[in-house]
């Protein structure tokens, strides 16, 4: 079967309608890869499905939700970690007409119960025992909640007091399914005919800073233009493996879904972020997309690893860091000027000698066939891009926000440019307003807040502008830049304005050692920062000079703190006055998502942790005498 040519001014109403013509024209190409674990204790076993196995699955999934009695626009939760089973039940979910509300895995048991009272799910489709354990510790909280659906069902037995039916296993779901389309064959492909474009398809509730979430409502037809809009600018394509490892319950999760089934290349699912590793040459993905703390993370490594070999490795090493920045630097410049990434003869001939000595590990280390990555969620230190970009493996840096559906804005694979969020996505108008900040408008806005109509007109104009919060500009030729969140800029007490995030940035780029650096100065004489080390990395450092202890221990030690303190006297160097960070302290542990620290999605919780950690920004600014 031919496949109609779709696109973003000619699309269907919903990402479903997309998903059964993607089965009907590949039904026998591979669709996705999983991660089976071995029972011996072995390498994982990686399964596949076809489009057509998939569709079998789904199309069960769909009918056992409406045998359930579930309903278009309905609220069906999912609360897992990624995996191939979030991936078919929410393709379930929406074949059956209904809204996917997603749920971290990691949420508290308050905050759950928040999520699905406020979106009113009638089903949770939970992960497993411990996340079944959230809605029934609050189920007196829940009267609407009338499903529990549990994907592994070990130990998730119904407990006294349960009502009759109110949990089973997606297996169970899946049967009840099964029977229900021998009744009426035609159910899912009715329902999916009958979707509006505007008709509610997903609730995903924003992980704010402060206060409860927000549920952003984004509708059917949101996801079939993103899916579309990201092949017109060719980002994936259909001979790519693209690894998936993000939270589904991120919106950038949900996006790569959508273009997923738009463009029909092979996805591999696996969330477990401590395989990433093991993954990839195993996987040996094509492409894939991570937020910046993994790349932060993977320099870090590699650069720790290269000093604590110190000698002629360590040296090596930063010469090849060196050239691999000025080779993507010049390389980039001259694409813009030419349209060409030509570079002078001396530099392409220091480059293939680094390439020799240390790219290409680095590049093998990633499975050896990665044409590039996507990055987002957050800014990526431009010094870490050009190195990545030097060494043969291309950051794609993107942008958008849970309310424009996560792709707002990314580079383009010819003529990317690092310290930019590329350009607009087809569809999508951007403009700065006059104190800086980025409105944008297009098929990809949310349809407001969950309930919340006053918020909504905070952010979201009559005529369909959204204030994004973020502060930017946009280069002659199109490029936007992103230099800082509006809420996050401050003032000294001398007047002078500070962008902490390039700040943050430039330090990450600068320090092998730190996992995270929070810039304080709002109202105060001078800028003072709180630091946080990369447990992985200052460890093995203190191993190799003598400095013994645990982490705390070693990050108390004036040892580590005259280390740090070199490189905060580097990061100085290249700051105005105004932006020197005069004082610092190293906190006695990682900031995480567990502490409360980080979002979700690894965005600081500045208010968070300047409240945490407020005694040591007191002793920073405590008078000599």
């Amino acid at each position: 079967m031919t496949e109609k040519q779709y696109s973003i001014h000619n699309r269907p109403p919903s990402v479903a309608h997309l998903f059964l013509e993607r089965v009907e024209t590949t039904p026998d190409r591979t669709a996705f890869r999983y991660p089976v674990p071995s029972e011996e204790g072995g390498p994982d076993e990686w399964r596949s499905y076809s489009w057509g196995e998939a569709a079998e699955r789904v199309f069960a999934l769909a009918a056992g939700l409406m045998d359930l009695g579930v309903r278009p626009e309905d609220r069906v939760a999912i609360a897992s970690a990624t995996r191939v089973d979030w991936v078919l039940a929410d393709l379930g979910v929406m074949c059956a007409g209904a809204a996917t509300t997603t749920v971290y895995p990691q949420t508290n048991e308050d905050e759950t119960a928040f999520i699905l009272a406020d979106s009113g799910s009638g089903v949770l489709i939970a992960e497993d025992a411990a996340q079944l354990a959230k809605a029934r510790a609050r189920r007196d909280q829940l009267p609407g909640l009338r499903h529990v659906v549990v994907i592994d069902p070990a130990d998730a037995v119904p407990a006294e007091g349960d009502p009759e039916g109110w949990v089973l296993s997606l297996t169970e779901l899946a049967e009840r399914g099964a029977a229900y389309l021998e009744k009426k064959p035609d159910c899912v492909r009715d329902t999916v005919a009958a979707l509006r474009g505007d008709a509610l398809a997903t609730l995903i509730y924003t992980s704010g800073t402060t206060g409860r979430p927000k549920g952003v409502r984004l509708s059917q037809d949101t996801w079939s233009y993103m899916g579309l809009a990201v092949r017109e600018i060719g980002l994936v394509e259909e001979d790519d493996d693209q690894y998936l490892w993000l939270p589904l319950a991120h919106v950038f999760g949900k996006m790569l879904l959508s273009a997923h089934i738009v463009v029909g290349h092979v996805m591999s699912v696996d969330g477990r972020v401590d395989k990433i590793i093991e993954n990839l040459p195993v996987v040996r993905p094509t492409s894939m997309c991570a937020v910046p703390r993994i790349f932060e993370r993977v320099y870090n490594g590699v650069a720790s690893k290269a000093k604590a070999a110190g000698g002629a490795k360590f040296k090596i090493f930063s010469w090849a860091a060196e050239v691999a920045r000025e080779y993507a630097k010049v390389s980039q410049e001259n694409f813009r000027r030419t349209g060409k990434e030509a570079v002078p003869a001396r530099l392409a001939a220091k480059h293939a000698i680094a390439d020799r000595l240390v790219y290409r590990k680095l590049r093998a280390a990633f499975g050896g066939r990665l044409r590039g990555c996507v990055s987002g969620s957050a800014a990526l230190a431009p010094d870490i891009a050009y190195f990545f970009c030097g060494a043969g493996i291309p950051i794609l840096e993107g942008y958008g926000l849970t309310e424009s559906a996560a792709a707002s804005a990314v580079n383009p694979w010819q003529g990317y440019r690092t310290g930019t969020i590329g350009k607009p996505l087809p569809g999508n108008e951007v403009r700065i307003a006059e104190d800086g900040e980025i409105l944008m408008r297009g098929p990809g806005i949310m349809q407001g807040y969950h309930g919340l109509p006053e918020k909504t007109a905070e952010v979201l104009e009559p005529d369909g502008w959204f204030h994004t919060g973020d502060i930017g500009e946009m280069t002659d030729d199109g490029y936007l830049r992103i230099t800082d969140r509006k809420k996050d800029l401050f003032k000294t007490d001398g007047g002078k304005y500070v962008a902490p995030t390039e700040i943050e940035g430039r330090f990450k780029a600068v320090c092998p050692y730190v996992s995270s650096m929070v810039v304080i100065g709002s109202g105060r004489k001078f800028c003072s920062a709180l630091i946080a080390l990369d447990s992985q990395a200052i460890l093995a450092w203190a191993a190799e000079n003598g400095v013994e202890g645990t982490y705390a221990e070693v990050v108390a030690d004036d040892r580590t703190r005259q280390l740090v303190q070199g490189y905060v006297d580097e990061l100085n160097s290249g700051l105005q006055r105004w932006q020197t960070v005069k004082q610092f302290q190293l906190l006695p542990r990682e900031l995480d998502v567990e502490h409360g620290d980080l979002t979700p999605s690894l965005k600081l919780k500045r208010p968070v942790v300047e409240r945490e950690f407020g005694h040591l920004i007191e002793e920073m600014y405590k008078p000599l005498v």
